[in-house]
């Protein structure tokens, strides 16, 4: 079991020097331990997550720069730099920057469970099936295509 140490992550800093490039995004982790993970995620112009649900974490994203367009729960919403987005564990969401600005903002979950493992896996990896496929794996359910 990992403890939450005190401490601080340095501007520049991440955890153990990783920078996770995961489908156009870029991932740099500020913090792990066994009850929660931080990372600061930059989405360049038309990169996004596609509709999924974390079945063991609840997650949140608190934005720094641009806007986001989102799925939230089948609805959809808009969040801008100021902005907290909060994604309870169970609830489908999807996550795209339809802008022509990057998005830089940090995301973190409670508990850990099993992302930073998925991260690890996903690290550069360029087939969204692929992507989806590991995720499966890691307690992350990613939905099907809408029809039609």
């Amino acid at each position: 079991m990992t403890i939450l140490e005190a401490g601080v992550t340095a501007p520049g800093q991440s955890v153990d020097g990783i920078v996770w490039h995961i489908l156009g995004q870029t991932y740099v982790p500020k913090h792990v331990c066994d009850s929660s993970m931080s990372w600061h995620a930059t989405f360049p112009p038309g990169t996004f997550v596609p509709p999924h649900i974390h079945t063991t974490q609840d997650e949140f994203i608190y934005m720094l720069e641009g806007r986001f367009d989102l799925l939230l729960d089948g609805k959809e919403v808009v969040a801008e730099a100021g902005a907290l987005i909060k994604l309870p564990r169970n609830v489908s969401h999807g996550i795209f920057n339809k802008s022509d600005q990057p998005v830089k903002c940090i995301f973190w979950v409670s508990p850990t469970a099993k992302l930073w493992d998925l991260f690890v896996k996903i690290d550069g990896v360029p087939d969204p099936a692929e992507v989806v496929r590991l995720a499966g794996l890691h307690e992350v359910d990613f939905l099907p295509p809408p029809q039609g």
